[in-house]
């Protein structure tokens, strides 16, 4: 298709289908609950949910996410990650067959409290040392027998964690996370959850009965100083747009708002059509790398509302309507991400929403 004015998201369904390979191959001995929050961590969550079907269960952040997929008939184990608040959430997602999780007492009485004849699976969440969410250790036998006294389980209840530090391994906090997790679930005999991707690529004794990728699955990699590339990973977004002016512009002109850059001589500058408002970092400093026709070429002047302006010294041939991609196919949104002081996680999630997302090639 033609690529009008204006940021495209292309979504490589592809890419998502083998980096889901990839986490098979790094843990072949676990089940895989495909973490497809924040609307598929911006890829669209229905388009993330057909790409990934084969996975063993879908985990979701808001109610809202769950109905979307039930309705669309997804028929797979979907786990509401921070469970329910109240009886009329319970009794929704009792009729969707939604897995929730327990991580405050709040919750235990509310089961305790269910109409006869309601069933839920039940995942018990541990703070092993997040100390976000979760349940004391020292209260899981306790809330365990509580829960299965209450004839609400429609399946024998599971434990899960989540990893704090799981993405530097230079710190042993996963290697005590994980030693106190699967202290409760052998006690209790239950099947166990530990593995975000972090864990999941350099934590094998996390692997447990389930892992819970997320930010791998879109090709990206969760540890700071590399790539999902050097993962074998593949992004999974795109985002691109074109240039719809190219200007001379005198030495020594102020470029932007509040003039941040000064030409340093007469120059081509290029205005791109993706600001702001379409989700690129408004922060990221001159010198930002973009790709024009696949050229790496940096961003000059700050980034406004609809609007990015680029040095084309290096590029003579660029005109309007060149493709610019800000980050994915040739260049990795982690070097966006670290060029921005943030992560690639934040970028993804941050695509705005006037931003049409495109299955397949442009």
């Amino acid at each position: 298709m033609n690529h009008p004015l204006g940021a495209l998201a292309q979504i490589d369904t592809s890419a998502l289908v083998h980096n889901l390979s990839r986490v098979r191959l790094i843990a072949p001995n676990s089940r895989v609950l495909a973490v497809i929050k924040a609307d598929g961590y911006g890829h669209g969550l229905l388009t993330v949910a057909h790409a990934l079907c084969d996975a063993d269960g879908f985990a979701v952040a808001r109610l809202v996410e769950a109905q979307s997929l039930r309705a669309a008939g997804f028929t797979q184990r979907i786990v509401l990650l921070p469970g329910v608040v109240d009886a009329q959430e319970l009794a929704l997602v009792a009729q969707l067959a939604i897995d929730i999780t327990i991580h405050h007492r709040a919750q235990v009485e509310l089961l305790e409290q269910a109409p006869r004849g309601l069933r839920v699976n039940v995942w018990l969440k541990i703070d092993s040392g997040m100390h976000r969410l979760g349940l004391c250790p020292a209260a899981v036998a306790e809330i365990h027998a509580r829960l299965s006294r209450c004839d609400v389980l429609r399946e024998p209840l599971r434990v899960m964690t989540h990893l704090a530090d799981a993405d530097d391994t230079s710190k042993n906090t996963t290697r005590q996370q994980i030693a106190t997790v699967r202290e409760c679930s052998t006690a209790l005999n239950v099947e166990l959850s530990i593995a975000n991707s972090a864990g999941v690529m350099a934590w094998p004794d996390a692997h447990a009965d389930w892992v819970r990728p997320g930010i791998m699955l879109y090709g990206v990699s969760p540890f700071a100083s590399d790539c999902g590339s050097d993962h074998e990973l593949r992004p999974a977004m795109t985002l691109s747009t074109r240039l719809f002016a190219v200007n001379d512009i005198a030495a020594d002109a102020a470029i932007g708002y509040a003039g941040t850059y000064t030409t340093p001589e007469a120059m081509a500058v290029g205005a791109a059509a993706v600001g702001y408002a379409d989700g690129y970092p408004r922060h990221v400093p001159n010198g930002t790398q973009v790709l024009v026709d696949g050229q790496r070429v940096p961003i000059v002047g700050r980034v406004s509302m609809d609007t990015i302006t680029l040095d084309l010294r290096a590029h003579s041939t660029a005109r309007v309507g060149s493709k610019v991609v800000l980050w994915g196919d040739g260049l990795p949104v982690e070097t966006v991400a670290r060029s921005a002081g943030t992560i690639g996680y934040e970028l993804l999630c941050r695509v705005g929403s006037r931003v049409p997302r495109i299955v397949g090639s442009l």
